[in-house]
């Protein structure tokens, strides 16, 4: 089984899914840079941590208001960049697995917020190609950047223990 999902066949498919998630964060990244306030959604999201069942639970609310909010500057270089170049990545395959565990991570603090739109579709992507592991990016630049970068590593420890 192993072996159908991550041949080359397969790999196709993987490749098809990577570049359509790619394009979908670059397309969200591309319209905020320069003119993105991420305060108004961090504090709506701390208003939906009331009620009898809040969409945002207590804890993430604290860190949002303890951190995010007055950090809100930061948070405003770091979404729109970050979603461009977990897009770039993802289109190119090139660092496609940081660039996987990048997109998840800010799928599932977007979904911690209590905004659900594509978050779900787009983190359940992620992980799929996650599993997916080395057919993920078989057609893309990490398959041959990866080898490529082991074997530099490699060597560079062999002459460390000599």
């Amino acid at each position: 089984m192993k072996k159908v999902l991550q041949g080359p066949i397969a790999a196709g498919i993987w490749t098809v899914l990577r570049i359509w998630l790619g394009i979908q964060w670059l397309q969200a990244g591309i319209n905020k840079i320069g003119g993105f306030d991420a305060s108004g959604y961090l504090k709506g999201a701390i208003s939906k941590a009331t009620g009898d069942h809040p969409a945002v639970q207590g804890w993430y609310a604290s860190f949002l208001e303890g951190f995010a909010l007055p950090n809100v500057g930061l948070f405003n270089v770091l979404i729109p960049w970050g979603e461009v170049l977990v897009g770039i990545g993802l289109i190119l395959g090139a660092a496609t697995i940081p660039a996987l565990l990048a997109g998840a991570f800010m799928n599932l603090n977007f979904l911690l917020a209590g905004t659900t739109s594509t978050n779900p579709i787009l983190y359940t992507a992620a992980v799929i190609l996650l599993f997916a592991g080395t057919a993920s990016y078989y057609y893309g630049v990490d398959r041959f950047a990866v080898p490529y970068i082991k074997k530099a590593i490699f060597k560079q420890e062999q002459k460390v223990t000599v």
